[in-house]
C-alpha cells in the first residue's frame, strides 16, 4: 500500500500518472508490473487514455526478464513519441490513445 502512496506521488512530479509506470518486484517469486493509473476504465472506448504508462511498464517486465535491448527499444519509443510531441491530452498534446501507441511502435520497429 505504501509504495502505491509514494509511486502515486511520484508520479505527479514527473509529469502525471499517465506517464508512470510501476512494479511490484518479488526476488524470490513472480514479480508484476502495471501503469500506476490502473486500467482507467471510465475512459475503456473513448480512445483519448495515455497509454504511455501502459507501454513503459511492458519495457520494465522485458528489463526485469533480461530483455535488455528489447526494453531500452521501447523506451527509445517512447523518448521518441514524447520528443515529438505525439501525446495525448493529459500532457498537453492532441494525439489519441491509438495515435500515442502508433508512433511508440513504430519508432521500435524503425530502431
Amino acid at each position: 500500500m505504501f509504495g502505491d502512496i509514494i509511486t502515486d506521488l511520484g508520479a505527479m512530479i514527473q509529469g502525471g500518472l499517465g506517464l508512470a509506470p510501476g512494479g511490484n518486484i518479488n526476488p524470490e517469486g513472480t514479480s508484476m508490473f502495471e501503469p500506476i493509473h490502473g486500467s482507467a476504465p471510465k475512459y475503456r472506448g473513448l480512445n483519448v487514455a495515455n497509454p504511455i504508462a501502459s507501454i513503459w511498464a511492458g519495457s520494465m517486465l522485458l528489463d526485469h526478464l533480461g530483455e535488455h535491448e528489447a526494453a531500452a527499444a521501447v523506451l527509445t519509443g517512447i523518448e521518441r513519441a514524447i520528443r515529438d510531441r505525439t501525446l495525448t491530452k493529459d500532457m498537453g498534446g492532441e494525439a489519441s490513445t491509438s495515435e500515442v501507441g502508433d508512433a511508440i511502435a513504430a519508432a521500435v520497429k524503425s530502431g
